[in-house]
């Protein structure tokens, strides 16, 4: 009782700066007065709250870093909330802590006070930690993927419009040239996967996890496609029918809100899976290939567009994405991906490396968020718009600095003795 209750006597300043092995890059300002780093910063970092300060000490990390911000107990000057991407930049270059001993860490705790040890409720933009989600479902269970789906897409439609544009993709854009507007980047992602995929008229498209419906609408528009799209999100499918509806496309795009494995359909002569493996699972694959293989006809293609990882390596999901952002979400290298493919019969005749792009798309994302920063807040308020800017920026940073990738793989349902259909080089 007397150790939680004893006074601080170290301030948060000289805390911080005994830990640094370099420096700190940015000014750093505390509610109790102190501060560290240089006092010209163009980059200043103001902890506003001991809530904050619980925050950082009970959650080292991201987490707490992240339950900080949203919060609005740590404010970040300098940059704008819906794209803190240059402070994150520098941070992570030039921002290095090293490892106390144990007896100096306990004396840095009392000297900060033991009471800040005592972990605050979290935000209300965080998800339940992984073990409480597995004693409420199974993971990748029906019910369980459509409460992640449920947490990350169904936060507004109008929130959407204003950070996505009017094509609603949330997925990357293929950019056709140095300068090219979001737009134009993501009908080019879009017809892209349409030449990869063959598409003409009278040929039946499914597109698993179709979002909005914008591979739906593009295909069937454009190439003439009877195209069935499916999605786990209300939110999504209510809007895609409604653009349907406005394009006059009833005749031949259809949005189902439901999971891509209640299809009964078969034998379609293309599907498209943009953005959907990340909630797969990676112990998922050969189900979810398999499944896919087993609805294509003999010669049907399939092209398979997903983050991935630069390594097959197994790697954890850091807390931030996993608590806010993609609930149960697994990244794994490409080569995971293609042999799982190949092990379930479908031929990979060409992968594809778009990691540079996805950055691209997160910096004009991250853009539109700014632009509309009031009229987002308005939406979904301020804490979830944080976490989306966050989110982002951090995100384009990892595709820069090569840690994710983003991959489409193109295989076909081969027959023995059949070529797929393939020209001796690729069309598109």
């Amino acid at each position: 009782m007397t150790l939680l209750g004893s006074r601080p006597q170290l301030s948060i300043g000289d805390a911080v700066a005994s830990l640094l092995r370099d420096g700190m890059p940015v000014r750093l300002e505390a509610y109790d007065g102190s501060s560290a780093g240089p006092v010209d910063a163009d980059i200043r970092l103001e902890l506003r709250t001991p809530r904050g300060l619980s925050y950082l000490l009970t959650a080292p990390g991201d987490l707490g870093m992240a339950r900080a911000y949203v919060s609005g107990d740590l404010v970040v000057h300098g940059v704008h909330p819906g794209d803190p991407y240059e402070a994150m930049k520098l941070l992570q270059n030039h921002l290095r802590f090293r490892v106390p001993s144990v007896t100096e860490a306990i004396t840095l705790l009392r000297g900060l006070g033991l009471s800040h040890l005592r972990p605050p409720a979290p935000p209300p933009q965080e998800h339940l930690p992984r073990w409480r989600r597995t004693l409420e479902g199974v993971r990748h269970s029906l019910s369980r993927d459509a409460e992640a789906i449920h947490h990350h897409y169904d936060v507004s439609n109008e929130f959407y419009e204003y950070v996505l544009g009017p094509s609603m993709a949330y997925t990357c854009a293929v950019f056709p040239k140095e300068g090219a507007s979001l737009e134009e980047a993501q009908a080019e992602k879009f017809d892209l996967v349409c030449r990869k995929l063959g598409l003409g008229p009278g040929m039946r498209l499914l597109d698993v996890g179709c979002g909005w419906g914008g591979m739906v609408r593009h295909a069937a528009r454009e190439y003439g496609v009877q195209a069935l799209g499916v999605t786990l999100s209300a939110e999504q499918a209510s809007w895609a029918k409604a653009a349907i509806d406005r394009d006059g496309l009833g005749d031949l795009a259809e949005v189902r809100h439901g999971d891509y494995r209640e299809v009964l359909e078969g034998d379609f002569d293309a599907i498209s899976s943009i953005g959907l493996t990340e909630h797969i699972g990676v112990r998922n694959y050969p189900d979810y290939f398999g499944f896919l293989r087993d609805h294509l006809r003999p010669g049907g293609r399939l092209l398979n567009h997903c983050i991935t990882r630069a390594t097959n390596e197994p790697t954890d999901t850091g807390q931030f994405i996993d608590r806010y952002v993609f609930p149960d979400g697994e990244l794994t290298g490409s080569g995971t991906i293609i042999t799982v493919a190949q092990d379930v019969g479908l031929e990979v005749m060409h992968e594809e490396n778009l990691r540079l792009h996805y950055a691209m798309t997160l910096r004009e994302w991250c853009r539109n968020l700014v632009e509309n920063w009031d009229a987002c807040v308005a939406e979904v308020g301020e804490g979830t718009a944080r976490v989306w800017g966050l989110y982002m920026a951090g995100s384009r940073l990892a595709f820069e600095r090569n840690e994710i990738q983003l991959h489409q793989v193109l295989a076909v349902r081969t027959e023995d003795g059949d070529d797929g259909g393939f020209p001796l080089r690729p069309t598109w």
